[in-house]
């Protein structure tokens, strides 16, 4: 992918999203807050427009480090979640799985 992709954070009390903006589109990756140390990770969602183009991998390792440098844990149930977190055992350190 050429362009950079650039993800936000949107947080409320309950839980927010990642929001990445990639040429007009928009992808994210919500999540639900269960407690200051866990994440619910439970939803990814990239446009057509954007597939293949390593978007929503961006989301998920960004949500990787930022539960690294939160120091808190992912339970990943969006299935798109669920299956990035199998392939990189370098995120063991931030992912629980139930």
């Amino acid at each position: 992918m050429s362009e950079s992709i650039k993800i936000e954070k949107e947080e409320a009390a309950s839980g927010g999203r990642y929001v990445a903006t990639v040429s007009g589109h928009e992808a994210e990756m919500a999540f639900s807050r269960t407690s200051p140390r866990l994440i619910i990770i439970d939803h990814t969602a990239v446009p057509d427009a954007l597939r293949g183009q390593g978007v929503g991998q961006a989301l998920a390792l960004h949500a990787v480090e930022d539960a690294r440098a939160g120091g808190w844990k992912i339970i990943p149930l969006c299935p798109f979640m669920r299956a990035q977190s199998l392939r990189h055992e370098d995120w063991a350190d931030v992912i629980q799985q139930k």
